[in-house]
This record gives C-alpha cells, structure tokens and sequence, in this order.
C-alpha cells in the first residue's frame, strides 16, 4: 500500500509532519480539526511538502527522521535546497572543528 510522508505549515508557523496511506484524506482531517493536537490549535494548515512511497511503513520511518530534524534543515528540504541538508546535519562540535581547520 502507498505511502506519503507530509509537512504541513500551521498558522503560527510552525510545522507539522505526518504519514498517511491517503495523503487528499488527511489533508481534509486536519483542516477539519480532526488530526493531530498539534494542528488542531493552529488552523488553518498549509501542505508545503511531501515524499511518495510504494509502502506506508516507508513513509512511517521517514516521518520519524525529518520529525528529528532542525527547523533549518526542514525548511531546506521544503525548498529543494538538498546540498544544504549534509552541512545542516553537522554537529555543533563537528563545525567547530571544521572551522578550526580553516574549512
């Protein structure tokens, strides 16, 4: 069964990613107020991004992996701007000490 992994954009700003097997569907839940706690407090939601998958558990753990990620890094992937997403995953200490060898 397919799959689709989502980004919303909520009406304080902020952003909501989900998985669903019926992404038209969803989308109408949440805009109803019937999806998550999180978007039912900030309507109206915006779709901004979404990633097909041919099964739903695909969709399920690439949910999980963006939900991890910095605000930067997702509005990155909502642009388009991959090259962006490596340096974005960098960690603090990492850049320090790329920055400490003049890179």
């Amino acid at each position: 069964m397919k799959g689709f992994m989502y980004i919303l954009e909520c009406a304080d700003g902020s952003y909501y990613t989900g998985s669903t097997n019926n992404l038209e569907l969803r989308l109408q839940q949440h805009q109803l107020g019937e999806g998550a706690n999180h978007t039912k407090k900030r309507l109206p939601v915006k779709l901004v991004y979404f990633e097909e998958f041919d099964r739903i558990d695909e969709a399920f753990c690439r949910e999980k992996q963006v939900q991890g990620w910095s605000r930067k890094k997702k509005e990155a992937l909502i642009n388009g701007a991959f090259e962006s997403l490596k340096p974005l995953s960098m960690a603090y200490r990492d850049k320090r000490n790329n920055d400490d060898k003049g890179n």
